[in-house]
């Protein structure tokens, strides 16, 4: 469903035209709107090892990313073979969603404001886990922190991985984009 047909702009995108893109600028000394940085894509994934075993896992993997993501949800094959974990070439051994979009700026909101504090314990995420391009890397230990996941009808509890991938040029740029999005770092 295309966003420009119903005339539906998610919240945080919203948020992120009107104010935080003229931040960014006044920030960083941009001459080029092209130059701000923005978020381009969220990857969702998650391994299921046991899959090898249990082919019941990866279905409900799929099925909870699904859920989560509001998404199709792509299993992942090994791309080679080992041995010693019992390992064929091909074997479907993951899950892997790709948020662009509305969908991408609905999933970020409820990640930062949602589930996120529904982390037991959660004092901040990493500011340190950007990769030297401007890309954000984050490990969920539990996906029962997303309210779209019912804790009775999960198979187990597992983790699954979020990367932001934005447009900035460095990790300053980056970190400063998503602090202003919401995203609650640790101090």
């Amino acid at each position: 469903m295309s966003t420009v047909a119903t005339g539906y702009v998610p919240t945080l995108k919203r948020r992120y035209n009107e104010k935080i893109a003229s931040q960014l600028r006044e920030e960083f000394g941009y001459t080029s709107a092209m130059q701000i940085p923005r978020v381009e894509k969220v990857i969702v994934s998650a391994g299921v090892g046991e899959a090898l075993v249990n082919k019941k896992l990866l279905d409900a993997s799929v099925k909870e990313i699904e859920q989560i993501t509001g998404q199709k949800a792509l299993k992942t094959k090994a791309r080679k073979s080992i041995a010693n974990f019992k390992l064929r070439e091909g074997a479907e051994i993951g899950v892997k969603v790709t948020l662009r979009g509305a969908r991408m700026w609905e999933f970020l909101d409820r990640l930062m404001n949602v589930a996120l504090p529904r982390v037991k314990d959660f004092r901040g995420v990493n500011p340190n886990a950007f990769d030297g391009h401007g890309n954000y890397s984050l490990g969920v230990t539990e996906q029962i922190i997303f309210p779209e996941i019912d804790y009775d009808k999960i198979e187990r509890v597992s983790g699954l991985n979020v990367a932001i991938v934005t447009t900035a040029r460095t990790d300053v740029e980056a970190r400063s984009l998503l602090a202003k999005l919401g995203m609650p770092f640790r101090k």
